[in-house]
C-alpha cells in the first residue's frame, strides 16, 4: 500500500553534490521509518542513512559528515543530500519505507561519481 519513486540521480564529479528525492504515495500516514540504501556495482546492498518517525537519523560510517537525510511533511517525501561525493559513492540508490512492519522499496536511481 506504499509506493516509492526515487529521483535526482546522475553523473557528478568528485567533490560535487547531488540531492536525491523519494516520493511516497499510498498509506504514507503509517510509515514508521524511511531509509536510503545503495548497491555499488558488483557489491551487496547496504544501508546509507535512516530516519525514524521521531526524526532521529543514523548514517553509515562511510557517509557521516557528508550526507544528510530528511523527511517532508505528512511523510510524503524523503531526501538525501549528498555533499563532497567520492568515486566510491557510485551506486544505485534505493528508497525504503517501513509501514506496519512491511518494507517497501523504490526501483532505484543511479549515481555515478567520476574522478
Amino acid at each position: 500500500q506504499v509506493q516509492l519513486v526515487e529521483s535526482g540521480g546522475g553523473l557528478v564529479q568528485a567533490g560535487g553534490s547531488l540531492r536525491l528525492s523519494c516520493a511516497a504515495s499510498g498509506s504514507t500516514f503509517s510509515i514508521a521509518t524511511f531509509g536510503w540504501y545503495r548497491q555499488p556495482p558488483g557489491k551487496q546492498r547496504e544501508l546509507v542513512a535512516g530516519i525514524s518517525s521521531s526524526g532521529i537519523a543514523n548514517y553509515a560510517d562511510s557517509v557521516k559528515g557528508r550526507f544528510t537525510i530528511s523527511v517532508g511533511d505528512f511523510k510524503k517525501t524523503t531526501t538525501l543530500q549528498m555533499d563532497n561525493l567520492k568515486p566510491e559513492d557510485t551506486a544505485v540508490y534505493y528508497c525504503n519505507a517501513e509501514s506496519r512492519s512491511v518494507n517497501y522499496w523504490g526501483k532505484g536511481t543511479l549515481v555515478t561519481v567520476s574522478s
